[in-house]
């Protein structure tokens, strides 16, 4: 089926979860009003970076767009008198970098495609909801059947993957949902193979698995269509939510959320804990476990969006697990995962930070072991157990699943091994990014450390040691020079000597202050 033009020679495919930084290094004043020059940086190469110009009232904007999120962001005041004099102006600046600083240390809105149209326009130029619509539109000359109800706007957090409301005509009551996806910066299947993969999804039947109706790819993206639910997923049903809604109105600031009871847990836990091992004995890579891929159907969850992986679109969490190189599989990875779902399940909340140095009282001590092995300081740091192994510890081992539907999910052997060659190359990607990140923290450490008040105490301290003991030897040789000079009076040759060169400075001058 062609219903997507091929992607253009040389496209650049993004990873949008490799944070961005912002600094607001200047200000310019032009006429009635300033400019503040930023330096924006994606992830830790400073050769990945570029200068951006925004006035105040393009902050204004980027706030009064992020309201939607329900935060209280300190943006500071307008100003209309005075607002050109250069105390105000650094006093503006420095609020400003606030600002961005807030945002971005928001796991949500760090994300969102308003602050990386903000910072960088060059990359996210693109009406991605209009790309999409295209796409469908081409789609449905060839599949008259479906019919769209309405734009779905924004209800996940990716930028380039959109959803829409659909109805099959002759079956107007029912409700389905389509999702576009463009691909990501992991997808290393053939076109081919990719292609045939994402047209077997409809196959797979389990029971915590959420059926796929229809599914089609070609060389630049991917088209699902499934079910629409009216419950909505797991994270709806912990934030309180409304499926429909905006993902920053539903998720960045709920005003009601409530984590669920220790058998709902341990149930809901145990059959997530079954599929991803259904996953991995498949050899079928996932690594995009959060409460929002998890959908509700009455008491059982089931497993959204497996096409993630295969498109090679990076994970909600991956700004996390990058820093923690023992997390460098994709099973770890779904291991992971499932600690911060938990953690949301247990405290109606994500953990502040990762990793978790301590835990609020849960329900049971035994939900407090298994997030301790997903999260804590220890966990990161030493690896990630096992889903078999979690599946045996207190919490999920006495909890009984019954269902009558049997797991099916068929895949031919050379399928098979271009899953197991995308895989590795999807954990080489992986290891390498941590590699980069780990050194560059070790140099920021190393840095750091260097440019303390306490090491440049210690260096001076030193340098002026030095110099007393260069002092005293010089001071010792003097009486050996007049020796000598005696001793060549008496008729004895003395060694050519060259011209002084100068005495060099003292460190304790050149000490860093």
């Amino acid at each position: 089926m062609a219903f997507m033009e091929k992607p253009p020679a040389g496209k650049v495919l993004l990873d949008d979860t490799v944070p961005l930084t912002a600094a607001v290094e200047a200000s310019q004043s032009l006429q009635s009003h300033t400019e503040y020059i930023i330096r924006v940086q994606r992830g830790i190469s400073t050769e990945n970076s570029w200068q951006i110009v925004r006035r105040y009232s393009d902050f204004d904007l980027l706030n009064n767009s992020l309201q939607i999120a329900g935060l209280s962001l300190p943006l500071p005041p307008k100003k209309l008198i005075g607002n050109m004099d250069r105390e105000f102006i650094a006093e503006r600046q420095r609020g400003l970098q606030n600002y961005l600083n807030v945002i971005m240390a928001n796991h949500v809105l760090s994300n969102c495609e308003l602050l990386k149209k903000f910072l960088d326009p060059n990359n996210y130029s693109a009406n991605y909801t209009e790309i999409a619509l295209q796409q469908v539109s081409m789609f449905f000359r060839s599949e008259p059947k479906w019919e769209v109800v309405e734009p779905l706007k924004d209800i996940g957090w990716r930028i380039r993957k959109k959803y829409f409301l659909m109805k099959i005509k002759n079956q107007p009551k029912e409700r389905l949902v389509l999702s576009w996806a463009d691909l990501g910066p992991d997808k290393y299947l053939t076109d081919k193979d990719f292609q045939c993969i994402i047209k077997l999804l409809p196959s797979c039947v389990h029971p915590y698995i959420y059926r796929v109706t229809f599914a089609t790819a070609n060389e630049s993206s991917a088209l699902l269509i499934r079910t629409f639910n009216e419950k909505g997923t797991l994270k709806d049903l912990i934030y309180k939510a409304k499926p429909k809604d905006p993902f920053l109105k539903k998720y960045c600031n709920p005003k009601k959320t409530q984590g669920l009871e220790l058998q709902q847990i341990k149930t809901y836990g145990r059959q997530i804990l079954e599929v991803l091992k259904f996953l991995h004995d498949k050899g079928f890579p996932y690594g995009h476990l959060h409460a929002a891929n998890v959908m509700m159907d009455g008491n059982t969850c089931r497993l959204l969006d497996l096409e993630n992986s295969l498109l090679g679109l990076p994970s909600f969490y991956r700004s996390y697990f990058t820093q923690f190189r023992k997390i460098n599989t994709l099973e770890s990875i779904d291991v992971h995962c499932f600690g911060h779902l938990l953690y949301e399940m247990t405290y109606g909340r994500p953990p502040d930070s990762v990793p978790v140095d301590s835990f609020p009282p849960a329900p049971s001590m035994a939900v407090v072991a298994v997030l301790e092995s997903t999260l804590s300081c220890e966990a990161c740091k030493n690896g990630m157990p096992t889903v078999s192994r979690l599946l045996q510890m207190p919490l999920f081992s006495d909890v009984l699943l019954t269902t009558s539907e049997k797991p099916q999910f068929k895949i031919p052997t050379k399928l098979k091994e271009a899953l197991r060659i995308a895989k590795e190359c999807i954990e080489k990607r992986l290891i390498e990014e941590q590699k980069q990140i780990h050194q560059h923290r070790r140099l920021t450490r190393a840095q750091s450390h260097h440019g303390s008040e306490e090491e440049r105490k210690r260096r001076k301290i030193l340098a002026r040691k030095k110099s007393k003991r260069s002092a005293v030897e010089n001071s010792e040789e003097q009486p050996v020079k007049h020796n000598s000079n005696n001793s060549a009076g008496s008729g004895a040759s003395s060694p050519l000597t060259s011209p002084s060169s100068p005495t060099p400075p003292s460190t304790a001058e050149h000490a860093p202050l």
